[in-house]
């Protein structure tokens, strides 16, 4: 018989597993959690943005003079709580936040999926929510990325004027550093992203930057992969340029692994890493990713991310992945 891979683990299991993605507004995080959704399938995950548990709608925030990223002004323990009965298999009401209008929309019944991705500004605020999560992630753009990112969404999709986009972010700064950013020291994994070091037309003409991945060590492998690269292959048909660093650091008091990457890599870069991937979700997203000459930064690291999602519900599990290219190796 053959063996059963991660996927098919996941949908036959009864445990939620929750991924919290953390960060400000327009840091990226949906794109992330994006390919999340893409490589697990539609069929298995579900996302409660936390903008849904604002506890005032936009008139009543301006008249109290406050910004959704002040705690007080979100309902933290409903949602603590409704993640609590998701994760025991209880279905719940979830409030729904409409940012066309800045007001709420009637209840919605949600029920548990088998991965429940939570997204928003306080997901790691607390240490009850810290509690709930399998694995936690914080998304960290710099400055002038982040203000690229909140006009160009704000302005597209949410309807606001440039100056009204500037005037909230200033307003918005000093509750971000207040408390959102402390909340990256509590994070499994932060994602830093830069403009490209080939220069910031790069950046603006073809959405290229540069991608900084650091990671508390791993407490056990129970995946082999390769991040190899055919440097031949690479010298011979590569007309891009693309750099790749790593390095020990510390970030928040903490020491994390650091992989940096910039520009546009050759696929040979991540085919075993995505074979690997594929292999285990029967990911459509992977088989994508197979079939193009280059991937992003961006793109890399949602894959790394996705091995690193899918060892750990297999530690918290107690499975190894059933495959012989895989080991219960305990890692420092």
């Amino acid at each position: 018989m053959r063996p059963s891979n991660f996927r098919e683990q996941l949908a036959s299991s009864d445990r939620v597993f929750t991924i919290g993605v953390a960060g400000d507004s327009g840091s990226g995080k949906t794109t992330f959690t994006r390919a999340i959704r893409a490589i697990f399938g539609p069929d298995l995950v579900a996302t409660i943005t936390l903008d849904d548990y604002h506890r005032y709608d936009r008139e009543e925030r301006m008249k109290l003079g406050i910004t959704p990223l002040v705690p007080e002004a979100n309902n933290l323990d409903l949602l603590a709580e409704h993640v609590r009965l998701l994760k025991n298999g209880k279905s719940v009401m979830k409030p729904v936040y409409d940012h066309t209008t800045g007001t709420f929309a009637d209840p919605v019944p949600f029920s548990p999926p088998r991965v429940l991705i939570l997204e928003g500004l306080h997901t790691l605020f607390t240490p009850h929510l810290r509690a709930l999560l399998d694995f936690s992630l914080f998304v960290d753009p710099d400055p002038e990325v982040k203000r690229l990112w909140k006009l160009r969404r704000d302005m597209e999709r949410r309807g606001y004027q440039k100056e009204e986009v500037l005037v909230e972010m200033e307003t918005r700064l000093p509750d971000y550093e207040r408390y959102i950013a402390p909340q990256r020291r509590y994070a499994d994994a932060v994602i830093g992203i830069a403009c490209s070091g080939y220069g910031r037309e790069v950046t603006l003409e073809k959405d290229i930057y540069q991608v900084t991945l650091y990671q508390r060590p791993l407490v056990r492998q129970t995946m082999e992969i390769g991040f190899s690269i055919d440097l031949g292959e690479i010298l011979v048909l590569s007309d891009r340029p693309f750099t790749l660093r790593y390095e020990v650091t510390t970030l928040d008091d903490r020491e994390m692994s650091a992989i940096t990457l910039d520009g546009a890599l050759n696929h040979s870069a991540i085919r075993k890493l995505a074979r690997i991937i594929g292999h285990q979700t029967s990911a459509e997203g992977v088989e994508v990713y197979q079939h193009r000459s280059y991937l992003t930064a961006g793109e890399v690291v949602e894959l790394i991310l996705a091995w690193r999602i899918i060892n750990r519900w297999f530690v918290l599990t107690g499975g190894d992945g059933n495959d012989p290219s895989m080991t219960g190796r305990e890692k420092g």
